[in-house]
């Protein structure tokens, strides 16, 4: 017997998600190990809700955006991550991480066919500023590569669902219209994010 996530159900468990508290930021939580890395990414809802609409989107888009935007999004966002680790500063390091949750939301929402180096290269300059976030919270103390590769292996997670849901939909007859509702919904939880 399969069993299938209802779209109701869908909406509540990403809204849950969405209102846990933002720990993916500069002096929030503890800040060793691959458990703690691993957990960045989940707790913060921007980086979450970012994370999730990469994949949303290169799941609607489909061919080679599906692999490349999220194999782009890790790998800058691992550059950035070092770049925080090393003590390289960013300007607008929030801003953009709040704006990338609206931005690719409403990508996802509006079904944007971007060719693929374009979105490579969106998904990219917005995943260095998460990568910088993360980055610049790995401890001096040992356990740095260990916290690293747990925020690289969370992200990677989050990007392959997002994927998997946007062209699982596609694949099994359902509407892409849940997929954009849901980039929608990124979108104005990045909105309230920002104003609140």
């Amino acid at each position: 017997m399969k069993t299938y996530l209802s779209p109701g159900r869908l909406a509540f468990a990403l809204a849950v998600l969405a209102a846990s508290p933002a720990a993916a930021h500069i002096g929030a939580g503890a800040v060793s190990g691959f458990a703690a890395g691993f957990t960045h990414p989940l707790f913060g809802a921007d980086h979450l809700l970012a994370m999730m609409t990469v994949g949303l989107w290169a799941g609607l888009v489909g061919g080679k955006a599906l692999w490349v935007w999220p194999l782009a999004f890790v790998a800058v966002m691992l550059g950035g991550g070092v770049l925080g680790m090393t003590g390289v500063s960013l300007p607008f390091v929030e801003p953009v991480i709040l704006a990338s949750a609206i931005v690719l939301g409403a990508a996802a929402a509006l079904a944007v066919r971007a060719p693929v180096p374009v979105g490579a290269a969106l998904v990219g300059g917005l995943a260095l500023f998460h990568g910088h976030a993360h980055g610049t919270e790995i401890p001096a103390a040992a356990g740095a590569l260990d916290y690293l590769g747990g925020f690289m292996f969370a992200t990677a997670l989050l990007l392959t669902t997002g994927s998997a849901l946007a062209a699982g939909a596609t694949r099994t007859g359902l509407s892409t219209r849940l997929v954009r509702v849901l980039g929608a919904g990124a979108a104005a939880a990045g909105v309230v994010l920002a104003a609140g």
